[in-house]
């Protein structure tokens, strides 16, 4: 018997414990405009997660960033290709348009 409920989903598996080193590593690594912005912003979400997470003594704050940061750098060769491409997006909508007002 699991002792957790069926009716919930597994939670995500934990990232290695260097995974953040290793993403900083990639991001210093690459030699672009989009290098130089993403820097500054992983060591600010960084610190916001670690303090967050020096708080409640819980580390799925990290864990969230390292995901998100690592989603972030394997599209992007993905989305330089789509934009490089001269692909016309031009024909999309605004995300409030398709939701909705905001409650």
């Amino acid at each position: 018997m699991s002792a957790q409920p069926e009716y919930l989903p597994a939670p995500p598996p934990a990232p290695a414990p260097r995974a953040a080193a290793r993403l900083l590593a990639r991001i210093r690594a690459e030699r672009t405009e989009r290098a130089q912005r993403w820097l500054p912003a992983f060591e600010r979400d960084w610190a916001k997660a670690l303090e967050d997470s020096r708080q409640t003594y819980d580390l799925s704050p990290l864990h969230e960033v390292v995901r998100t940061w690592q989603v972030r750098l394997d599209s992007a060769p993905a989305v330089d290709a789509f934009t490089a491409g001269g692909m016309n997006d031009d024909d999309g909508i605004d995300l409030a348009e398709f939701l909705g007002p905001c409650p």
